[in-house]
């Protein structure tokens, strides 16, 4: 459960952080560090259960935070260099953790 928390507090601030994003602005510094930091800890998290106690993990939630984490690396990558976020990778990242998110959700829920 403390893996789903930590998700759904990274994706507070991912929304925080896509609004300006589409209006073509630059985030918070804070917020993406804040962001990346609580979604790699929950990603690792993640990792690490679904190694020690196969079959309590769905592997396409997985799946699709690892993708999520690579875009959200380049999506990183171009924030520090001060070059413009692509908006459709931006909306890619947030469409694959979302799934990700939900899949994950309604295992833990038993839906």
């Amino acid at each position: 459960m403390t893996i789903v928390l930590l998700f759904a507090v990274a994706a507070a601030f991912g929304v925080s952080l896509i609004i300006p994003v589409l209006q073509g602005k630059t985030p918070a510094r804070g917020l993406v560090f804040a962001h990346g930091a609580i979604a790699a800890i929950a990603l690792v998290m993640l990792i690490l259960q679904f190694f020690n106690q196969t079959g309590t993990v769905p592997q396409w939630s997985l799946i699709l935070f690892v993708v999520a984490a690579l875009g959200g690396f380049v999506l990183f990558a171009n924030d520090l260099q001060k070059k413009v976020i692509p908006k459709p990778l931006a909306l890619i990242h947030a469409a694959a953790a979302i799934v990700a998110f939900l899949i994950l959700l309604f295992s833990v829920i038993n839906l």
